[in-house]
């Protein structure tokens, strides 16, 4: 056996079949009888729900970061959110998250985007990853916590458990559009920030990596697609810093501000 062989990455055939099997259940959507206008809106729906307040805001802006505080019970609501959008438990999202800042664009950054486009949108998930092992590191202020560890432990379950009111609400055609067909599109606009963002765009702020602002990205997912200038910023929950850089989840945070749901609000330095 040759060194190149020992250190050749190996694959996560849980994560690739897993991935295959949802990509597969998502294409019975062209399937005649698998549409309905209703299914459509309910994957609509849990788009915004799960990617949305789900991703974005509770794992990303709120927990990973820290950018703002919220009472515990809307933290809990927010992060079974993103629970529901099936990118692993909230301890390995943001842990996961959170190590790829630290090591943004080099060897140590679980999605790299060095070694290309491919590799920073799904290929990183689809091969075991030395990150992993560096977790429990990263999130020690939620380890602890039980609602973390239940969501973390079972958010498959849960996902089941929704599939199974989506089917008794609206028979199959919900299963397949506000199930498979949301997780893969909500899955995909996701991985763009770690590929897209970090190609496509412009920089406006030394990040000291590959980071750029991509607009179209943003309109995906709620404000994401700034992305350079969140490297430039991370604890600022604004990530859209021009007025022409719309960031939905910025909104959605001043909203929740002005109902008193938002406290110590984080916001990068405005230029003098």
């Amino acid at each position: 056996m040759t060194i190149a062989t020992l250190n050749k990455p190996q694959i996560n055939w849980v994560n690739t079949l897993f991935f295959i099997g949802l990509h597969i259940g998502a294409l019975f959507a062209f399937v005649p009888g698998n549409f309905s206008w209703k299914a459509l809106g309910v994957a609509f729906l849990l788009y915004w729900v799960t990617g949305g307040l789900g991703i974005t805001l509770g794992f990303h802006r709120l927990v990973t970061h820290r950018s703002f505080q919220t009472p515990k019970w809307l933290e809990y609501v927010l992060v079974f959110f993103g629970t529901l959008a099936c990118q692993g438990g909230p301890i390995e999202w943001v842990g996961t998250h959170r190590i790829h800042h630290l090591h943004s664009d080099t060897e140590t950054d679980p999605h790299d985007s060095n070694k290309g486009f491919w590799w920073s949108h799904i290929g990183w998930l689809i091969y075991q990853s030395p990150a992993q092992a560096e977790i429990p590191r990263f999130t020690k202020d939620i380890a602890g916590d039980p609602v973390y560890q239940f969501l973390q432990k079972y958010f498959i379950l849960i996902q089941i458990a929704l599939g199974l009111a989506l089917l008794f609400l609206g028979g199959w055609p919900f299963v397949i559009w506000g199930i498979f067909v949301r997780i893969v599109w909500v899955y995909h606009c996701t991985w763009l920030v770690n590929s897209a963002t970090h190609k496509f765009g412009y920089q406006s702020h030394e990040s000291g990596d590959r980071s750029t602002n991509c607009w179209w990205v943003a309109l995906l997912v709620f404000g994401e697609g700034w992305h350079n200038n969140h490297h430039a910023f991370q604890y600022s929950a604004r990530h859209g810093l021009e007025w022409w850089e719309i960031d939905l989840t910025w909104m959605t945070i001043q909203l929740l501000q002005a109902v008193g749901l938002a406290t110590n609000v984080k916001l990068a330095p405005t230029k003098s």
